[in-house]
């Protein structure tokens, strides 16, 4: 809006410099442009990424399995940052534990398990792969639509930052011009300045 009222501001002003109206135009297409690429680019990263990201979704719930484990012996308790909360700290158990996986074959190894105090033979959910292997709960499709929001979100501000730092040396380099100039002005006018038969 700035830009609009110092376009309109310098369109017939006698005191007018060029430069004063290259900043004007230089602020209304950042401007435009601003209004243009950081949409853009914001709902393209964040499409990207939501497309990824439920990809990865769909491929995680294909993979992995909730299988029952039983504790074969307790090992101890582990303090845990609740990735829910930061603030919080959780306490889980470390348990030797066997479990079967989703092919059929017997497991058995450390893991941490949502038991206060466990005890031989007590049973608990895990996750794993086809194999066996333990890994990490599937991502799910709220938590990927949020983490390509703030991907979108991320990108548009990005852009929006590149814009204004282009913007703002652009500027920079016309000032310097512009003082250049000043300076060859000043360097003409300096010495005759105030003397009666200079004509000033």
């Amino acid at each position: 809006m700035r830009a609009i009222r110092g376009l309109w501001r310098w369109r017939s002003n006698p005191l007018r410099r060029p430069t004063d109206l290259a900043e004007a135009w230089l602020a209304l297409v950042a401007l435009v442009v601003t209004l243009i690429v950081v949409p853009v680019a914001g709902a393209a990263i964040g499409t990207a990424a939501q497309d990824s990201l439920q990809r990865s979704v769909r491929d995680e719930q294909r993979t992995r399995h909730l299988v029952a484990a039983t504790v074969v012996r307790p090992l101890g308790l582990t303090a845990l940052e609740d990735p829910d909360s930061p603030s919080t700290r959780r306490t889980q158990s470390r348990v030797l534990a066997h479990w079967t996986a989703p092919d059929g074959t017997p497991r058995e190894g450390t893991t941490l398990a949502d038991l206060e105090t466990p005890h031989r033979g007590d049973r608990f959910a895990i996750w794993t792969d086809e194999h066996g292997r333990i890994t990490p709960r599937p991502l799910d499709r709220a938590t990927a639509t949020s983490h390509a929001l703030l991907a979108g979100v991320g990108a548009a501000a990005g852009a929006a930052g590149l814009v204004e730092c282009g913007r703002l040396l652009i500027l920079w380099r016309m000032r310097l011009r512009r003082y250049a100039l000043w300076d060859q002005a000043w360097n003409r006018t300096g010495p005759d300045w105030g003397r009666t038969e200079a004509g000033s």
